[in-house]
């Protein structure tokens, strides 16, 4: 078995996480983007506010997107470069 088993977990983990339409979807968007708030978001995806924001603490949890406060709103980006390679291999 390989010493560093824990690479494989972390990576797991982080294809579980973007494994969702809605999170690949964000994903895409802030690559394509840059930065977004979640009213951009919830204006592009058409869903409440609320589903947003729990697929955007799952994308955070893992380290895949941060958010910087900006005033009243808070404006994500992507934080995990791997994230880039892995969408472009996925979604052509």
């Amino acid at each position: 078995m390989d010493n560093n088993y824990k690479q494989y977990e972390e990576a797991a983990e982080l294809l579980k996480v973007l494994a969702h339409p809605v999170r690949l979807c964000i994903v895409r968007g802030l690559l394509e983007k840059g930065g977004c708030n979640v009213t951009n978001m919830q204006n592009c995806l058409e869903m409440p506010q609320s589903t947003i924001s729990q697929h955007l603490q799952k994308l955070r949890s893992v380290g895949i997107i941060k958010g910087e406060r900006n005033g009243l709103e808070v404006v994500y980006e992507i934080a995990d470069k791997r994230v880039e390679a892995i969408i472009n291999a996925i979604l052509k």
